[in-house]
């Protein structure tokens, strides 16, 4: 908003000085609390800001012949002095958007469009802080002391913007990435509900990696860590992007497949993620340069609705944990489907609400 208001109202010098005038306040403020790397992210965020804002000087230097600093400048005597600002406005955030997004593809090559632009909420409060920087440039030429009025909506934006990324932290798993248990299980109840309301399928996997309690006990927890980062994204490269796939708790991990088409198609998905962990080799912690590689497997178990005595989620999480189980059971690193080879047994445990403390493997 400040920056904005500065574009319009300053000349172009002191509106570069105010982008880094407002970043340098925003980082000395969280600069206790941040982490160790992150200084070359604020560099680049404001780098695009300053770009955005000199293409919006001169957007403005061409089309408002009172621009910079001029008493008339925020004045917007008519339409077309308004439209100039507001394409200046556009062309500052677009630029700036379209940097940013740039680096993130740059940075996490498997993240995908939609993810991309998924947060749209975020668009939509941009484009009001830009409003709100036109009326404060307004306000400045024309009555700075309404400013604390501007300052108050700003603030009620500025926590909006962080209650929904609070709300998006929240549905992601730290270590790995992926989707926590409550949020998995609210997404898969909707696709579940969804499937029978249609008519149509859908399948369940949980996957399991084997001797994880070795592993951490073998090369410690920061590298067992490590391994479920590296499951998580192979998982994510298996998966569609209409499937959701989430972290269960400790070692285990839940996928659900929307419209799976049927029995077979959701034994060939589960055996091509058993096939993708195995092939995960990681070099154990330090530099010992003859150690052995360490390989990773897991037992996947899965089922399919409609299925005879299935009619909710639980009881489709239930049928597949009774497959993992008949996995485990067979030799692990294999799959089985409920129904397919997984005999009936006793279910291990009630399905969890929220995402479980790390547990030993089996």
């Amino acid at each position: 908003m400040w920056s904005f208001a500065a574009v319009i109202v300053l000349p172009p010098l002191l509106a570069s000085l105010m982008v880094v005038l407002t970043y340098t306040l925003a980082w000395w403020r969280i600069k206790p609390h941040a982490r160790p790397g992150l200084p070359h992210r604020w560099v680049f965020s404001c780098a695009t800001v300053l770009c955005g804002t000199q293409a919006a000087v001169v957007v403005l230097e061409v089309g408002m012949a009172s621009y910079p600093g001029a008493p008339g400048a925020a004045s917007m005597e008519g339409l077309a002095e308004f439209g100039v600002i507001a394409a200046a406005g556009v062309l500052r955030w677009a630029i700036n958007l379209g940097l940013v997004l740039v680096a993130i593809a740059l940075a996490s090559p498997t993240a995908r469009a939609r993810d991309l632009f998924s947060n749209i909420g975020e668009q939509v409060l941009e484009a009001g802080a830009l409003g709100l920087g036109l009326v404060t440039a307004a306000v400045v030429v024309n009555n700075p002391f309404v400013l604390p009025g501007v300052v108050v909506a700003m603030v009620a934006l500025h926590r909006g913007l962080l209650v929904h990324q609070y709300q998006q932290a929240s549905r992601f798993d730290a270590k790995t990435g992926l989707t926590t248990a409550k949020w998995w299980h609210e997404y898969a109840e909707q696709a579940f509900t969804q499937s029978r309301n249609r008519g149509r399928t859908m399948g369940l996997l949980i996957v399991d990696l084997d001797h994880f309690k070795a592993i951490n006990d073998t090369y410690g927890h920061p590298f067992g860590d490590r391994v479920l980062r590296s499951v998580a994204k192979e998982l994510l490269a298996e998966v569609r992007d209409e499937d959701a796939c989430g972290r269960w708790g400790g070692e285990e991990f839940v996928i659900a497949l929307p419209e799976v088409g049927n029995e077979h198609n959701v034994q060939r998905v589960a055996e091509r993620i058993r096939r993708r962990i195995q092939s995960v080799v990681l070099d154990p912690p330090g530099n010992d340069d003859s150690a052995d590689v360490v390989t990773i497997t897991a037992s996947v178990g899965g089922a399919i609705f409609p299925a005879e005595g299935i009619s909710s989620l639980d009881e489709l999480l239930l049928a597949a944990d009774t497959a993992l189980y008949a996995a485990k059971n067979g030799g692990r690193n294999t799959v089985r489907l409920n129904g397919a080879g997984a005999p009936t047994m006793p279910v291990r445990r009630a399905l969890p609400q929220q995402a479980e403390p790390p547990t030993a493997g089996a």
